[in-house]
């Protein structure tokens, strides 16, 4: 079982934990043109992996490329997407891989649709008003 936790918990363990690290698996569109969260402030950086590329299509090199970028199993992952969909499934990939500590951070950087069918008001990393730049 993967455990949610919500964007500003998953924030203060970015902040209070050495080994906390957040892992964005939306695709190179969504960072550029929707926003990255931003870790520049607690001296960290997000690690941009796409979980499936445009069109839905699986990164078949997904759990390489968490090791090609440092990761280790002792370290603590967060992952996130627009709305915590992709992010639960990297999540269960990476613990079958053999990663211990892996959250998905519910709702995700945009969260659900509001009234108005429009992402980023209602819950998530951006409406709970944590750093955030655009692309």
């Amino acid at each position: 079982m993967i455990e949610d936790v919500t964007p500003a918990d998953s924030w203060t363990a970015l902040r209070e934990r050495g080994r906390a690290r957040l892992v964005d698996v939306r695709t190179e569109a969504e960072w550029m043109f929707v926003g990255l969260p931003d870790l520049a402030g607690i001296d960290k950086q997000v690690l941009p992996l796409s979980w499936q590329y445009l069109g839905g299509q699986p990164n078949p090199r997904f759990v390489e490329q968490l090791r090609q970028a440092g990761l280790t199993e002792d370290d603590e992952i967060y992952f996130i997407c627009r709305s915590g969909a992709r992010s639960r499934s990297a999540a269960m990939a990476a613990r079958m891989a053999g990663f211990a500590h892996v959250f998905n951070v519910a709702d995700g950087f945009e969260g659900p649709h509001d009234a108005l069918g429009h992402r980023g008001a209602v819950a998530g990393w951006k409406a709970e008003g944590l750093p955030w730049r655009q692309g």
